[in-house]
């Protein structure tokens, strides 16, 4: 009897240390669920300051999470801050550093052996998903999400398409996704306003809103993929113009402001109350953000899942928006200015267990660093690509390790240039290739830009004209105003692939 009670403890120890043993086997990686909108201002979020537009879930994430007050987009326009997320590269670097394109055959395409964040995780052993706005590539091209490291994609690949939120598809893993809506041009302008509201939307409105498809495929991918690591990147249209959303969102502001009918006269499309319009769009993104938190809490994935939220650019100045009246941005500038309201964005990250809830820092971040943060997030540092501009910001989010500090900051457009060295901020037109007198401001004490410092400052100026000089790479797409032979090409194949992929 001994020998038999014996044998079954020994029996019992070995179980134990076999479940131990299980116990310390590795952790799991962490999901990564980045949502960009686009177009969205610094200020447009609760969270920041808004008071007329409604963002609960966003509040919310931003009340479990950290939030960045001096985060920065990729560059002032949609493609090439998005080619700085992809790509780890600022855009004296970069590919992409323009939106050069031209409808259905899409943007300026990121060559096939572009290294992006998105192959790099794949080789980690994440599935990965891009639901939204492209913008790097269009059909017929190397630049598709579904070459450049994406398991499945849903949304628009060309912008000019994503002008329309009822287009009649979208693209769905390298096919076209036909939708029920009735082709209609996505700028119009109106003579005078319409009688009813009614007959806006049976004019610029149709059955099927595209963010739905976008929203469900990346559920779906969600559930799919709930028991292994992912990467999501939700690329919302939302809330670029036109001023478009389903009438049931719009019923939530109808009224709520002194709104005059929007005809068209800055491009886009006509809107009865365009104020209310516009509010209804951020409050259906900030839902749809919702859809999302709560399918990872449904499926109990909080604490291995990274989100992050972010905005590609500033917001805009046209289409019928209104930056003034909701008071998109404290800073000078809009959309496609390099100054501070066209590329500071609002920036918010929620990990439960490695982000301490309700923090704030003012640690200066740019898209280019994604790249790294997401590769030591889930560590694999040693995929982080050599050369690239980014730094990871993990030891900002967790609170753990020392942050490495970026020497310097760097943007330009086809006119101008801007550099961030510590609080200083350089910026100076360029034309014809020509970079002009730089204006020099102290950040941390004139954030908006208004008391340009750089005669008292001649050695901070000296220092920033050598990055800007010296910071960059020629590009043959983007030449600051020059000549380009190499755009008048890729326009010729791009009409041919217009015309095959219309």
């Amino acid at each position: 009897m001994k020998q038999v009670l014996g044998i079954f403890l020994i029996g019992l120890l070995t179980t134990a240390s076999i479940v131990v043993a299980a116990d310390k086997s590795p952790a799991r990686k962490p999901n990564i669920i980045f949502i960009l909108a686009d177009d969205l201002g610094y200020a447009e979020l609760g969270s920041y300051g808004q008071t007329k537009i409604k963002t609960p879930h966003l509040d919310k994430l931003r009340d479990d999470g950290i939030k960045f007050t001096q985060a920065y987009s990729g560059h002032a326009v949609c493609a090439p801050s998005r080619c700085t997320l992809m790509t780890g590269l600022h855009t004296g670097h970069s590919f992409v550093r323009g939106n050069l394109g031209m409808p259905v055959a899409g943007q300026l395409n990121i060559p096939a052996d572009t290294v992006t964040i998105a192959k790099l995780l794949k080789e980690a052993g994440y599935s990965t998903a891009v639901c939204g706005k492209w913008g790097l590539g269009g059909p017929g091209t190397d630049g598709v999400p579904w070459k450049q490291g994406f398991d499945v994609f849903c949304g628009y690949l060309d912008q000019w398409r994503a002008h329309n939120y009822y287009p009649t598809y979208l693209y769905k893993n390298g096919e076209k996704l036909p939708l029920n809506n009735p082709e209609f041009a996505a700028h119009q302008r109106l003579k005078q306003p319409l009688e009813t509201e009614k007959e806006y939307f049976e004019r610029f409105a149709g059955p099927d809103y595209c963010t739905k498809p976008m929203i469900e495929t990346a559920l779906d991918f969600i559930d799919d993929n709930k028991d292994k690591p992912f990467f999501l990147y939700y690329a919302t249209p939302i809330p670029h113009v036109s001023i478009q959303v389903p009438q049931e969102d719009y019923e939530q502001y109808k009224g709520t402001f002194d709104d005059t009918p929007y005809l068209g006269e800055k491009g886009y499309l006509p809107h009865p109350q365009p104020r209310a319009g516009y509010a209804a769009m951020v409050s259906h993104m900030d839902r749809n953000v919702g859809k999302i938190i709560d399918r990872i809490h449904a499926l109990g994935l909080d604490n291995d899942t990274l989100i992050i939220f972010t905005s590609d650019n500033g917001p805009t100045f046209n289409g019928g928006s209104d930056s003034t009246f909701f008071e998109s941005t404290p800073l000078r500038g809009l959309k496609c200015s390099i100054r501070e309201g066209g590329i500071r964005v609002p920036f918010i990250a929620k990990w439960p267990g490695k982000i301490k809830a309700g923090a704030t820092t003012e640690q200066p971040t740019a898209l280019w660093d994604m790249m790294p943060t997401f590769l030591e997030a889930c560590g694999e540092t040693k995929r982080i690509p050599k050369g690239i501009d980014g730094i990871s910001i993990l030891p900002t989010l967790t609170g753990k390790g020392k942050q490495a500090i970026h020497n310097h900051f760097y943007w330009e457009t086809g006119g101008a240039k801007a550099v961030r060295m510590g609080d200083w901020k350089g910026y100076c037109r360029v034309k014809k290739g020509v970079d002009g007198k730089i204006e020099l401001y102290d950040l941390k004490t004139d954030p908006k830009e208004s008391k340009n410092v750089a005669d008292a400052y001649p050695e901070v100026v000296a220092k920033i004209q050598t990055i800007m000089t010296e910071g960059r790479t020629e590009s043959p797409y983007f030449t600051q105003g020059l000549p380009a032979p190499a755009v008048k090409k890729w326009r010729e194949e791009a009409k041919i692939r217009a015309e095959k992929y219309k």
